[in-house]
């Protein structure tokens, strides 16, 4: 018994053919290239309980140096064995990813693997599949071999950065270009950050949300464009980070909806600015921060219990999810903290949870999350290439190590597409991609290890291994060492739409001491070069830069050093 699922486009006719085998049919005036990327899946042998699969993929696309395919059992199918690929599942939800000797697939290339599953009841052939994020077997409107990107029933793509140009602000593309230097990154994408009310119209003649959108218009041209926006305003915000407080108190959540949201939201739907794909990163840091700085808990703080008990983080980002998510060419991600915060145990699913709650609150649904980001505005290294998790010294596991301190993740990659899944698996859409923060992650420069410690103590052996060279991975703000790292790419990676530059570099994470201001930002410790911490850094020296400025504003000396330190190297 044989059955095949190779739809060349959504609007095929498909012509029934011998021993049950279905073959796709190109109408005529359609181009098989216009088509991203096709997948062949044919159940080749079906006895009932089990059966044996053949996959072949064929990329239409620019050309990968790694690739992973995804698709959901519409059953209760299970993957028992796999060849010529590696092959993950998480409830409904699996991905073959490349192996090693099978990565590279050329435009117009093909590449085949199988696998063996069990099943009851029925063995539907599954309905869709994504290349790299972006849907296959349908007709992404370019008319050539181009990625935009198939489109869902809901009318977004998959990953709006695939085949997508992406913004580039032009405020701090000036900052940048008049640094030394800094012309060699000036025209990289980064986030526009709206963390106050006063933003979306503009602070101080700068620009605001619709000069921003105007301008992304005039970048876009006849391709696609992507804008990144940081909706940073929530009642109460960062309750454990004075540096990077906001301007409501922890009680005005109606102020919220009414004059951050709702405003924000009228602009985004205004059919001007709808042919743009609209990436918003939805409240940095304050949700994880109800699972891990409450209650018991020796980093709990008042402010934390406060908005655990109030709900109002929980609330406000699930008006935001609502009434951001209504609008057809907004791409919503969550923030989901990093490995350095969430990596342990008795953060992991706790944080997987609140995130579902908040997602399905205030009449927001998990259909209104595209995604997720980690890393944002932090420091944590992409992939720790001289030591893994599994690694034991003399009998000691390098989670023992100090600076890894039984966390189960060692950097961000591997953090990010774990969490991916345990998401799924909490109910959030199988196809779901993240984001991950690489604008100050790259560690370079004469302190990058250029290979593993010694093997005289599991700390040796970390410390002189690793990339990240922060004193401790709880420390957050303006780290001295830091350098620029991976620039923004789509699709880099299994089960991440983009790497991304939200945080724009150079801009302060907080003021090295107090300076009275108008925007609600307090003075953090953290930001203090001569603090000797607290227990969310197990009490180590900050590591912070000297002579900072608030958060936000420009800060010369770190965005020399980013440069100086970049990796890849500029």
């Amino acid at each position: 018994m044989s059955r095949t699922r190779t739809a060349i486009l959504a609007a095929l006719a498909l012509v029934a053919g011998t021993a049950g085998t279905a073959t796709a049919v190109v109408p005529g005036g359609v181009s098989a290239a216009s088509v991203p990327c096709t997948v062949d899946y044919k159940v080749q042998n079906d006895w009932g309980s089990g059966f044996t699969a053949a996959v072949t993929v064929t990329n239409n696309s620019a050309a990968k140096s790694s690739w992973a395919v995804k698709w959901s059992y519409a059953g209760n199918q299970k993957v028992t064995n796999y060849w010529n690929t590696k092959l993950t599942q998480s409830g409904a939800a699996v991905t073959a990813a490349n192996e090693t000797y099978n990565g590279q697939l050329a435009t117009g290339g093909s590449v085949s693997f199988g696998f063996q599953g069990s099943y009851s009841g029925t063995n539907a052939v599954p309905a869709s599949f994504t290349l790299d994020g972006v849907t296959c077997n349908v007709d992404d409107g370019s008319g050539g071999g181009g990625g935009g990107g198939g489109t869902n029933p809901g009318g977004r793509v998959d990953n709006p950065y695939a085949g997508a140009k992406v913004y580039v602000n032009p405020e701090w593309s000036a900052h940048a270009a008049a640094e030394p230097g800094g012309s060699r990154i000036s025209n990289q994408p980064t986030g526009v950050w709206l963390d106050r009310i006063a933003a979306i119209n503009g602070v101080n003649g700068g620009m605001g949300l619709r000069d921003h959108l105007d301008a992304a218009l005039q970048q876009k041209g006849s391709g696609e464009e992507v804008v990144q926006l940081v909706i940073y305003d929530l009642p109460g915000r960062d309750c454990s980070a004075l540096a990077s407080n906001g301007e409501l108190g922890p009680t005005e959540i109606d102020k919220y909806k009414s004059q951050f949201i709702d405003p924000i939201a009228a602009i985004l739907a205004d059919s001007k600015y709808s042919s743009l794909r609209i990436v918003t990163t939805v409240e940095l840091d304050s949700l994880p921060n109800l699972v891990t700085n409450t209650g018991s808990r020796a980093t709990a703080t008042a402010n934390c219990d406060t908005m655990l008990a109030n709900g109002n983080y929980v609330k406000g980002v699930g008006y935001a999810l609502a009434k951001l998510g209504a609008i057809p060419n907004v791409y919503n991600y969550i923030d989901a903290g990093h490995h350095g915060w969430l990596g342990w145990d008795d953060n992991f699913a706790p944080s997987a949870n609140v995130l579902k709650q908040a997602a399905t609150s205030e009449g927001a649904t998990v259909d209104d999350v595209q995604g997720f980001i980690t890393n944002t505005a932090n420091y944590s290294a992409l992939k720790e290439n001289n030591f893994t998790i599994d690694d034991t010294v003399n009998g000691t596991s390098v989670r023992q190590s100090k600076w890894v301190d039984w966390n189960r993740y060692v950097d961000e990659l591997s953090y990010a597409q774990a969490f991916r899944n345990e998401l799924v698996s909490v109910g959030f859409n199988s196809g779901i991609g993240m984001l991950i923060d690489t604008s100050r992650n790259g560690w370079g420069g004469t302190a990058r290890p250029a290979g593993p410690g010694p093997k005289t103590s599991v700390d040796a052996y970390v410390d002189g291994g690793r990339y990240d060279r922060r004193i401790n991975a709880g420390n957050w703000c303006n780290q001295a060492g830091a350098g620029l790292g991976e620039r923004p790419q789509a699709s880099p990676a299994a089960g991440i739409d983009a790497y991304v530059w939200m945080k724009p570099p150079g801009e302060s994470d907080g003021s090295s001491s107090a300076i009275p201001n108008d925007e609600g930002k307090g003075f953090d410790r953290m930001c203090d070069p001569t603090y000797t911490g607290n227990p969310r850094n197990n009490n180590n020296m900050s590591g912070a830069l000297p002579n900072a400025p608030l958060s936000g504003h420009w800060f010369s000396a770190e965005f020399q050093q980013l440069m100086q330190n970049a990796y890849p190297p500029l």
